[in-house]
């Protein structure tokens, strides 16, 4: 029998965890759920998933016949994705799914200490194993943590400094951001750090943070201090074997955010997206005297990179124990190599 999957929060990270779940050859989209109606709803309603309301809607007087309220779609569902914003996810488990004994996974603005368990599938699978409540970190956190842990388990990692160049808003958003400055993260460590540690307990890591005028994609600067002495081209190699990594090249005229995104489009990804971490190849390099202090460069799509963590987590959950076969389901579907 399928896994059958509720989505509460349709936005930018929901409706993508949607459209992945209905691709699962192993999963339901029992459906999503909406508070008001926009143009993701009505995408919703054209692609024939089941829409249910939370609260006061307006969706019948824009033409969509709700299938429900939230209490129908968690009777229906084995499972929730809540991707709602900061602080309602945790809300939502105490008022809505634990009374109802509902397993959900919540996103990455949420704290650690609301499940005790965040997640990247790469990297602590395993924890998540027929848990009720998990947490997904972030995407930077998860692009940290997917590179870190193969240059972990390559040479063994003593220390990390990381600064995060963060987009000032997502594409569609005409809110937030900054137009005409850089804003410095104003606190030491920047929480990224920390977060990372939720999920590779045992690497040492501190990071700083800004954000400047951009929505494409992120950028991390890492400064890796390593137990073993490593050399540029197995670097290249580990970050090449690693899941859901990608090394781009000059040579590809992949040298901005901009042509990653264009690239993406180009190879047919649904909404452009690049959920693999881009790590530039020419952006790799080994300090000469010791070649223990390993530095790189990566790019992180801020609205796709945590998607396959969704769905993967989803599995582990429901007590699917073979990490390495779902990450390979998942990136079947999201036509990653």
């Amino acid at each position: 029998m399928p896994i059958k999957v509720g989505i509460v929060g349709y936005g930018t990270i929901g409706k993508r965890v949607a459209d992945a779940v209905a691709m699962q050859k192993d999963m339901k989209l029992v459906g999503v759920t909406a508070h008001s109606y926009s143009f993701n709803t009505e995408v919703a309603k054209q692609k024939g998933y089941k829409i249910f309301t939370i609260g006061e809607t307006d969706l019948k007087l824009n033409g969509i016949n709700p299938d429900g309220g939230i209490s129908n779609l968690l009777d229906e569902a084995d499972i929730i994705v809540d991707a709602t914003p900061k602080d309602t996810g945790r809300d939502n488990i105490e008022k809505l799914y634990k009374p109802k004994k509902m397993k959900a996974i919540v996103q990455g603005g949420e704290k650690h200490k609301t499940t005790g368990i965040s997640f990247v599938a790469q990297c602590n699978y395993d924890e998540a194993i027929n848990k009720d409540y998990v947490r997904i970190v972030s995407c930077n956190t998860t692009g940290l943590c997917r590179t870190l842990h193969a240059i972990d388990k390559a040479y063994g990692v003593q220390s990390v400094h990381a600064t995060m160049i963060r987009r000032g808003a997502d594409p569609g958003d005409i809110h937030h951001g900054p137009i005409n400055a850089i804003v410095p993260v104003l606190e030491m460590p920047s929480h990224h750090g920390p977060d990372v540690q939720t999920v590779l307990h045992n690497v040492e890591i501190f990071t700083t943070a800004l954000s400047v005028p951009s929505t494409l994609m992120h950028i991390h600067t890492v400064i890796a201090d390593l137990k073993k002495r490593a050399d540029v081209d197995d670097v290249v190699q580990v970050f090449k074997n690693a899941a859901r990594v990608r090394v781009v090249r000059n040579a590809e005229h992949l040298r901005s955010t901009a042509e990653i995104i264009e690239f993406a489009r180009d190879l047919g990804r649904l909404r452009g997206d690049m959920p693999e971490i881009c790590v530039w190849q020419e952006a790799i390099g080994v300090t000469s005297n010791s070649h223990n202090k390993l530095l790189y460069m990566q790019a992180i799509h801020q609205e796709s990179n945590v998607v396959p963590e969704n769905v993967d987590c989803i599995r582990a959950m429901m007590g699917f124990k073979d990490a390495q076969k779902s990450i390979e389901m998942t990136n079947e579907v999201f036509g990653i190599k």
